[in-house]
């Protein structure tokens, strides 16, 4: 599974942007929420950091984390399930120097200890609010040839409307570069600009003696938010390069997007974009393979296995166990696992939770700006 070692060890904050999608995070975080018809979030990232030889991947829980280790477990469906290195989740109150954080400077700095016993060069660190396909090693190599001391990775793209009204109150920020060549010359929090931006990734890859130093002295002084709070202030003192990320990539900012970047995967071209470069592996489930009953008509559909289809299906992603009865008509929606449409029912544009059960001849229609949401365990 895994190509060759690198001298790097991961870092990821599962937890970070909850507050954009909070209908989808009341018993999870952002990290496992589900995606593309049978992956979790942190699936791309952590699949990624496998796959560019990364093997030693601390995650940073803050809340709601119990459905992230139930999908992660120990690891092996990723390979790390280690004696040395693998995958450690480190939960708030774990351990005396464990606190709930807000920013990356508090999770970093609780567990400093954990940093100084390692003994990886580079740390690689990330958010896990993006599906990507990522070649970590690609960027690690960027970052070692460019002598930088810091190397963010970002996408020139333009910033959606869910990030231009993100609540400051919320401590919610994004962050985009203006560069001089490839060295970034100022951060800026929050943007308002029209256009294509320079939008951070939120990926980061640094020397972890360099990275410790940092966060020791943030944390000293009352500081909380890496990018903010350090990166902004010190690019003077820094030589902070970015590296521009030009593949797929799909970033969830609120239901609306969230709706979008998993319809947009019915589309050969960005399925294959997302999910060609290196595979993307998530936890396994035995399910039987999707049947289509005689009678049910299927067009444009991602059906991800273990699902019962009778009815009539178009352009929607269905993931595991979905049932849907005969007469029902489905359009245009995202069912998540274990979903139940009865007969006769007729949905269009809408988003299901786990384990929803919609009973006979229900009508729920949604619009396309405003896809309607039915909570898990619901029954309509």
């Amino acid at each position: 599974m895994v190509k060759s070692n690198v001298n790097a060890l991961g870092i990821i904050f599962p937890n970070s942007y909850d507050n954009m999608v909070p209908e989808l995070v009341t018993e999870r975080l952002m990290a496992s929420i589900p995606f593309a018809g049978r992956y979790r979030m942190i699936d791309f990232i952590l699949s990624s950091m496998v796959s560019s030889g990364i093997d030693n991947i601390s995650i940073i829980v803050r809340n709601n984390y119990h459905s992230l280790m139930d999908h992660l477990g120990s690891g092996r469906e990723w390979d790390l399930t280690r004696k040395n290195g693998g995958l450690t989740i480190i939960p708030p109150f774990a351990e005396k120097t464990v606190k709930m954080y807000n920013g990356r400077v508090q999770a970093l700095a609780s567990i400093l200890e954990l940093l100084r016993d390692q003994k990886e060069e580079y740390v690689v660190m990330s958010d896990a609010n993006i599906a990507v396909n990522f070649d970590f090693s690609a960027m690690l190599q960027a970052h070692i040839e460019s002598g930088a001391d810091v190397t963010v990775a970002y996408k020139e793209e333009e910033l959606a409307d869910s990030l231009k009204n993100l609540d400051i109150m919320k401590e919610d920020f994004f962050y985009t570069l203006a560069l001089e060549g490839d060295r970034v010359k100022k951060i800026y929090v929050n943007s308002e600009e029209s256009g294509p931006q320079k939008l951070s990734m939120n990926i980061y890859i640094l020397k972890r003696e360099l990275l410790i130093d940092l966060v020791h002295t943030a944390f000293v002084r009352g500081y909380v938010y890496f990018e903010r709070d350090i990166l902004a202030h010190r690019l003077d003192k820094l030589n902070v390069k970015a590296y521009r990320f030009d593949g797929y990539l799909a970033r969830i900012t609120d239901m609306k997007s969230y709706f979008d970047e998993n319809m947009k995967l019915l589309e050969d071209e960005n399925l294959d974009a997302l999910f060609a470069p290196n595979p993307i592996y998530t936890k396994i489930r035995d399910d039987n393979p999707t049947r289509y009953i005689n009678g049910s008509k299927v067009k444009n559909v991602m059906a991800a296995d273990g699902c019962i289809i009778e009815g009539e299906v178009e352009n929607s992603i269905l993931f595991r166990g979905v049932k849907i009865a005969k007469g029902a008509k489905v359009r245009n929606c995202v069912l998540m696992q274990d979903t139940v449409v009865g007969e006769g029912c007729d949905l269009e544009y809408v988003i299901t939770d786990k384990n929803v059960t919609i009973s006979a001849d229900k009508e729920i229609k949604g619009t396309n700006t405003f896809p309607v949401y039915a909570a898990k365990f619901q029954k309509i």
